[in-house]
């Protein structure tokens, strides 16, 4: 039988707004939200990276949420005047302050408020802890993070080590996910009762080291699927 989607869109639409409206760092009168099918699209503007990613993440939270489309545009309220050697002086810091990020094993350079960051590290979680440290510099319009994964780990070791970081994840169901590992390169497998799970499970996987690609082919189960699940069992 022919299901209208629009009618399901509209309360996923207000929860999202409602979200935003909840999440403090995010001036939600300013980003626009419209949900087709599950798919929540998010525009606007907001003045800076760590805004765009808690609309991201508060909007990710929301049940029914089947993926995300972000076209959020990202300017600052006023012109900082910092240079861009001022800007890399700056990033130098602010990565050798990280204790995530490995001492000496990352380069930066700075053109017209763009970062480049180059070198090389052994966990994924490196790379990403690298560019978080950078991104809400003042002054920073963008980051361009070439670093590169050095890892050299057994594809047996792997799959355990990711396995057993699901299973510690309180956000996931470990049972219902499939991992697969072909020379350091990971796919999940499985279903999940909302986006915020799948990016939760992408996060858990993707902090073990020696992954050097992955692919999250994880479903998002609707809740009429969750009730006729318990419904079978």
């Amino acid at each position: 039988m022919f299901q209208d989607t629009s009618l399901l869109d509209k309360p996923v639409r207000e929860d999202v707004i409602r979200e935003l409206d909840w999440e403090p760092a995010v001036r939600s009168t300013e980003i626009g939200v419209s949900v087709k099918d599950g798919i929540v699209t998010l525009s606007g503007v907001v003045d800076s990276h760590s805004a765009k990613r808690a609309a991201e993440r508060a909007a990710a939270r929301v049940r029914g949420v089947r993926a995300l489309s972000s076209q959020l545009e990202v300017k600052p309220l006023e012109p900082t005047g910092r240079t861009d050697a001022d800007i890399a002086w700056a990033a130098a810091n602010a990565l050798a302050w990280s204790v995530q990020v490995p001492q000496h094993r990352i380069s930066v350079s700075v053109a017209q408020g763009w970062i480049t960051l180059e070198g090389s590290v052994e966990r994924p979680f490196q790379k990403g802890a690298a560019e978080d440290a950078v991104r809400d510099l003042a002054g920073v319009r963008g980051v361009t993070n070439l670093i590169v994964l050095c890892p050299a780990v057994p594809a047996r070791e792997l799959k355990e080590q990711i396995e057993l970081a699901l299973r510690r994840c309180a956000d996931v169901n470990a049972q219902r996910i499939v991992v697969e590992v072909d020379d350091a390169c990971v796919r999940l497998w499985g279903c999940v009762g909302s986006l915020s799970q799948r990016e939760a499970a992408e996060r858990a996987a993707w902090s073990a080291p020696g992954l050097r690609e992955l692919s999250n082919h994880l479903t998002i189960e609707s809740q009429d699927d969750s009730h006729a699940a318990r419904q079978n069992a």
